[in-house]
């Protein structure tokens, strides 16, 4: 991904685990990215976060230190997994140990699948799939994709503004 070009990002947690199914790993994942928001590395117009992956339609602004912003996502997602995995003695960490030289353990799958957004259109299609993820049959977290927190479908269908570190697309495009 590179900078000033917004993206449709979706990665997965390695194996599809639902590690993300757990409130505190889904914390971590918005705190990462409300952080990276605040130091002005990212723009984000709109996520969703499901129990083993996220979609996310995001704009890189600034490089974090020598490394593109998703980059730091993902390790300081990683990080603070690992961390709480140790912290509370989660068997389930062992489904993420690998033999790699560079690291002990792997939670992203190692490619996500980044797609440019070239005009509004499509951007609205992709917005429209992240907010609907939550109502699909093998999901059925919600009945009201509005209701499902860890979204930002009440942003643009309530005005919500319990996420006031979003974009409005409209707002740009």
């Amino acid at each position: 991904m590179e900078l000033n070009t917004i993206f449709f990002y979706t990665v997965a947690i390695v194996d599809w685990i639902p590690l993300l199914k757990n409130e505190k790993f889904k914390q971590i994942v918005l705190d990462s990215i409300i952080h990276l928001v605040k130091r002005d590395k990212l723009i984000v117009y709109g996520f969703v976060i499901m129990p083993n992956h996220i979609h996310i339609i995001w704009e890189c602004k600034a490089k974090n230190g020598k490394e593109m912003p998703y980059a730091s996502f993902m390790k300081f997602t990683s990080h603070e997994f690992l961390k709480e995995l140790r912290t509370t003695n989660d068997p389930m960490l062992n489904k993420f140990k690998v033999d790699d030289v560079s690291r002990d353990h792997q939670f992203w799958q190692k490619k996500g699948l980044p797609i440019i957004m070239f005009d509004r259109k499509i951007l609205e299609q992709k917005l429209d799939y992240i907010h609907l993820s939550p109502l699909q049959a093998h999901w059925n977290l919600v009945d009201d994709p509005n209701d499902y927190y860890y979204s930002s479908c009440s942003f643009y269908e309530r005005g919500d503004d319990k996420f006031d570190w979003l974009t409005h697309y409209m707002d740009v495009i």
